[in-house]
């Protein structure tokens, strides 16, 4: 009995985190946006709600529990941000967030991060499995019945995952990963949660002086483009989410000297490089035993479709028999 009603949406002013998003900010939605610290998931905030302002004429708060409203100041000046559309609040009390958001009634709010926020009924110290959970709920639940899209930054653990409960995932609308490396230039967003849009999607970013810039055609940063063929060097086409990409998949198979051979890959599952080099050898005819295998994917991109099988294997006997494809 309950008619179905098509979900508006917010631009975020930011073409490829829209593409990641679904389309675009759902009112009353929640987002949780993970990555490794330095990684830019401030900076890109920023700017969203900078340009959400200017696209949409709708008023946000950027709420900082991990620097203070100058050095929020700082970072939007040196970004070129306009910052008299930028309302800043630098609290870690969730009760004093909440009062504070519902007298402002921004249409967007920003908590960096989730981690740094408390409650005081609770005795435990912030960053606990018991604080995040309940502040999180807290502001879900305020969220929803208000209407007001909210961004939750979250840390991460040591092998990438979203530090705290892992009820955290299942309360939110979507679940955004920075990828790449925090000291490279290139930087991807992919969702591996959502409820408004489709789940793999990918942004990709080049991290600047003035901040992150949207990268349209990924495939120009993801192929070395050398002058001659080179062995061990194979173009595939992956799809994410909605988009092809052209990804160059590089392998060195070289002897080892050691009792048990490596097996290294950059952007690729380890495991199932060792199971793809098990059916080259038992039904391709083809050993690696006693070499070393790497292998690794151009430009900080992580592969997960099996469709890739085929571009690794073909690398690997292109380094071996030193023959380029």
């Amino acid at each position: 009995e309950v008619a179905p009603e098509e979900q508006p949406r917010l631009a975020t002013g930011i073409g490829e985190l829209d593409r990641v998003l679904g389309g675009g900010l759902v009112a009353g939605s929640v987002v949780l946006l993970g990555g490794d610290p330095g990684i830019g998931k401030t900076t890109l905030l920023l700017q969203s709600l900078a340009s959400s302002k200017f696209i949409n004429g709708v008023d946000s708060l950027f709420v900082s529990g991990e620097e203070s409203t100058a050095q929020i100041a700082l970072r939007a000046e040196r970004l070129k941000l306009p910052l008299a559309d930028l309302k800043v609040l630098a609290e870690t009390n969730v009760d004093r967030i909440l009062a504070e958001t519902a007298r402002e009634r921004p249409a967007l709010v920003v908590i960096d991060s989730i981690q740094s926020v408390y409650c005081d009924e609770l005795l435990s110290p912030p960053g606990s499995v018991a604080q995040v959970r309940e502040c999180a709920s807290r502001l879900v639940s305020f969220a929803k019945s208000t209407g007001t899209a909210l961004y939750l930054v979250g840390h991460v653990t040591k092998d990438g995952s979203i530090a705290g409960p892992r009820v955290l995932e299942h309360m939110v609308d979507a679940t955004l990963y920075f990828e790449g490396d925090a000291g490279g230039r290139h930087r991807m967003i992919r969702a591996m949660k959502n409820r408004f849009g489709a789940i793999n999607e990918l942004g990709v970013f080049q991290m600047t002086d003035a901040g992150l810039k949207e990268i349209s055609n990924p495939s120009a940063i993801l192929l070395s483009r050398h002058e001659a063929p080179v062995a061990g060097s194979v173009t595939m086409v992956t799809r994410e989410g909605t988009r092809p990409l052209l990804v160059e998949v590089q392998a060195l198979v070289d002897d080892s000297q050691l009792t048990n051979p490596r097996r290294v890959t950059v952007g690729l599952d380890p495991n199932r490089l060792s199971m793809l080099l098990a059916v080259l050898n038992r039904h391709g005819g083809v050993s690696t035993a006693g070499c070393d295998v790497f292998a690794n994917i151009v430009g900080g991109v992580r592969v997960t479709e099996t469709g890739a099988d085929l571009a690794i294997l073909l690398a690997v006997l292109s380094s071996l028999r030193d023959r380029p494809l």
